[in-house]
């Protein structure tokens, strides 16, 4: 007899269980260890089509979130499947760590948009879309996983918008002006 394997449609903000293999059919995920009296610490981000194995990380406080509405489904993993996670897990820690140690605040956020448009956006003549959803990352989803307030969230989207490196788009989305090359100048 087989395994029945789960199928989940979520809103953003709900949990899902860390102890399963996710494949991701729609929208985006994250990863984060909550520990009391700290922000979060974020592990990762997967959207559709990737797969996403909290237990792999072996740490215990980790919390799965959904992003935006999203449908994941339960996957057996193979060993081949495993460590092409641990592997790709190992680049997103590695990026996410270096992008914690980015001051001013203001360009950690900037570098983390342009993270986050090199895996999920959309390349166009304009500059980077980004879309998460129906919507845009709320401004504190973005600082709980950039490690920051919301208010320095929100002030730094408004001086992006004033100073044209950001746009938002119609449905939500979020049209990043600036090439990563550039990036480099707001550091």
């Amino acid at each position: 007899m087989s395994r029945r394997c789960l199928r989940l449609s979520l809103r953003a903000g709900e949990t899902l269980p860390s102890n399963l293999c996710w494949r991701v059919e729609q929208g985006y995920v994250w990863l984060a260890r909550w520990c009391p009296g700290a922000d979060p610490l974020t592990l990762g981000v997967w959207g559709p089509g990737e797969l996403v194995m909290p237990a792999l990380i072996g740490l215990t406080g980790l919390e799965l979130r959904s992003l935006s509405a999203v449908v994941v489904e339960e996957e057996e993993p193979t060993s081949a499947m495993e460590r092409e996670f641990l592997e790709e897990q190992l680049r997103q820690a590695a990026i996410l760590l270096l992008l914690s140690r980015v001051r001013p605040a203001e360009s950690r956020l900037l570098q983390l948009l342009d993270w986050f448009g090199t895996r999920f956006g959309t390349m166009t003549s304009q500059g980077v879309v980004l879309r998460f959803g129906e919507k845009t990352l709320t401004h504190q989803q973005l600082a709980d996983i950039a490690g920051m307030t919301r208010v320095t969230v929100t002030k730094a989207l408004t001086q992006f918008r004033q100073s044209g490196v950001i746009a938002g788009q119609e449905g939500g989305a979020l049209l990043l002006r600036v090439s990563a090359s550039e990036l480099w100048e707001y550091s």
